[in-house]
This record gives C-alpha cells, sequence and structure tokens, in this order.
C-alpha cells in the first residue's frame, strides 16, 4: 500500500494526519518554536542552497528555473530522497515549508521528484 506525500506550511497547526514531518528548509523558520514544530526530522541538507534559495527570492518569474536548478542540485541528496521515498510506503509523510507561496516553494520540487522514484 502507498501512501501519501502532502506539503504544508510549517505555520500551520500539526495535525494528527499528517504523519512524518519533515522541514525541508535551509533556515529556521521565523518566530516558530521547536516544540510547538512537532517535526519527526529536519533534513536542511536538502533544502536548496543558500545561493539557490537567495537567488530565487521567491519571485513568482523564477520558479520553472528554480526548479530545474534545485532538481539538480537534489541529485547530491539520492539516499534521503530513497529513504523518504520508502517512507511512504508504509505511512503518510508531509514535507514542510516556510515560504510565503504556497505553490512555487521547494516543497512542490521535492514532492514532485519523490512521485519520480522508484522504491
Amino acid at each position: 500500500m502507498s501512501y501519501s506525500i502532502t506539503i504544508k506550511r510549517v505555520y500551520e497547526a500539526p495535525e494528527e494526519s499528517d504523519g512524518y514531518r519533515i522541514l525541508i528548509d535551509r533556515l529556521w523558520p521565523r518566530g516558530i518554536k521547536k516544540e510547538s514544530a512537532n517535526l519527526t526530522e529536519w533534513l536542511k541538507d536538502i533544502a536548496p542552497s543558500n545561493e539557490l534559495r537567495k537567488w530565487f527570492n521567491h519571485e513568482p518569474e523564477k520558479f520553472v528555473e528554480f526548479s530545474k536548478r534545485y532538481r539538480e542540485e537534489l541529485k547530491q541528496h539520492t539516499e534521503d530522497l530513497k529513504r523518504i521515498a520508502k517512507l511512504v510506503q508504509s505511512q503518510k509523510v508531509t514535507l514542510l515549508f516556510g515560504a510565503k507561496n504556497e505553490t512555487q516553494n521547494q516543497a512542490v520540487v521535492v514532492q514532485q521528484v519523490l512521485k519520480e522514484i522508484k522504491v
């Protein structure tokens, strides 16, 4: 049985239905206490590099190029990605992000990449 990979802003209240909660931001989100984030894991390493994050600057017109560059960076983290893809076979996984834009952020890209991985 395969479960789902959902994405959610880390600022939204944690819910039991979130399952395994992974923060994929390089920087800790402002105003969030570690205890209240209710994370299962914080994967800073698979977040976009500082250079890519600063270049993108959450500008919607740069999202397509950001996605291409970020996918290239993610090739350095195949073990982590395969491990998460394997988790999805046994439980729901929620990728958490801090960005305001809910449709153009790194979690969207990671979610797509995870769906493409064969485990």
